[in-house]
């Protein structure tokens, strides 16, 4: 069991005065059960995903509720919302009792939280694991910040930066959690030491499988998959580039309304990023559309059914989904952009703070040079706010500190 960031978080919120009902909303397969059993070991479990103990949690009344299950955890509550306001219930009747509930989609359960929960619940969010994560081996390890993380908070700057990668004390440990990332994506599941490489293929195709007739069929009560499945494919082969819903429209022989609600439904199941154009100014220069970043990378690779090597694109997903990860997962005051201008001027990732941004290039390449760090140059002149720092994201092991206040650095040695 992998440490998780969120452990320490969890422990805080059930015994604040807040935290007497938890909703823990991610993707299936997260962790979000594991991670319950850990941090609630005291709690009665329940699994609502059973029809038959279902029916019968129905029947409870809130003294009953009070009674035989004061503090408990609702797994797959999403399956019968209508539990929820049994739960709103007792937690107003009664002020000893607790509850976390989880849920693998987030509209279904988000939807009733919002109705019947507001003001009496907080809300977290599980990913699959974060690079820091995927380096521990226990879920009582230490768990070190990523160097992009630590950047935020002040508590490192460049100058701390090893000269090369490879000179890094934990080299190894960072660049076996970089290669793991960059081929299986992150779910706790595949970590498993015994697992094959094609068992952990198979492993992920059956993910895209479960997805597609539980998640979605749970969102959408699609009574044919297969325009879903056409756009799931395109996004896949067009991840990290520019937003065109009249385009995907006519691949997938869909309405675009129909796209847009089809990426809402990827988004709110955890399965994509839609990256938003930086557009703080009325420049008629630059680009609106949005980007797709898949949110992890061995899902991508299931629904190509590729294995080898990365493409550009593929590989900027990888390395934006882990920054976006680590934002959500550390509570990191940024908000996620793309830049581009209609001349071809594009920075992958502007991110941006109360008084500052910091622009990222995500380069695959081995050897940067100069020219790399083109579209970071000048950059001030157009946004509203100083710029930080810039960074260039690769898989050169040297370190670069360029001119403009650019920094070149290892994609692994930023985020691990």
């Amino acid at each position: 069991m992998k440490r998780r960031i969120i452990f320490d978080d969890l422990q805080v919120k059930r015994l604040s005065k807040q935290g007497r009902i938890i909703v823990l909303t991610g993707a299936r397969q997260t962790g979000k059960t594991t991670v319950a059993h850990h941090c609630f070991a005291d709690y009665n479990y329940l699994a609502i995903d059973d029809p038959v103990q279902r029916n019968d949690f129905l029947k409870l009344t809130s003294p009953q509720w009070h009674t035989f299950y004061p503090n408990a955890v609702l797994d797959e509550v999403q399956k019968e919302p209508a539990l929820i306001d049994s739960i709103k219930a007792t937690h107003d009747r009664f002020i000893d009792t607790r509850y976390l509930l989880l849920g693998s989609s987030q509209f279904l359960l988000m939807e009733k939280v919002k109705e019947s929960l507001a003001g009496r619940c907080i809300i977290m969010e599980i990913y699959p694991l974060a690079l820091p994560e995927l380096m521990t081996k226990r879920f009582d390890d230490m768990l070190e910040q990523s160097f992009f993380a630590q950047y935020v908070t002040r508590k490192r700057d460049t100058d701390a930066i090893c000269p090369s990668f490879s000179l890094d004390a934990q080299y190894t440990a960072k660049k076996k959690a970089y290669d793991f990332y960059l081929n299986y994506g992150g779910y706790p599941a595949l970590t498993d030491e015994e697992l094959t490489g094609e068992e952990r293929d198979e492993w992920l195709k059956m993910y895209v499988r479960t997805f597609l007739e539980r998640d979605i069929r749970d969102l959408a009560s699609f009574r044919d998959l297969t325009p879903f499945m056409k756009l799931q494919k395109y996004l896949a082969h067009t991840t990290g580039a520019l937003t065109n819903y009249s385009s995907i429209a006519k691949e997938t022989g869909v309405s675009v309304p129909t796209v847009q609600r089809y990426l809402r439904y990827m988004e709110m199941s955890y399965q994509i990023v839609e990256l938003p154009a930086w557009a703080a100014n009325s420049l008629k220069k630059l680009v609106k559309a949005p980007k797709v970043h898949f949110l992890d990378n061995g899902v991508l690779r299931a629904i190509l059914q590729k294995k080898g090597a990365l493409t550009g694109n593929e590989f900027e997903s990888a390395i934006v989904a882990e920054i976006y990860k680590q934002i959500k997962i550390y509570k990191l005051p940024l908000t996620c952009y793309h830049f581009r201008t209609q001349d071809g001027r594009e920075i992958d990732l502007l991110l941006e703070a109360e008084n500052y941004y910091i622009a990222i290039e995500i380069k695959m390449s081995e050897h940067i040079n100069h020219t790399d760090a083109r579209h970071l140059r000048n950059l001030q002149s157009i946004l509203d706010k100083p710029i930080r720092h810039s960074f260039i994201l690769s898989n050169d092991v040297r370190y670069y500190s360029l001119n403009d206040n650019i920094t070149a650095i290892h994609a692994a040695a930023f985020l691990c």
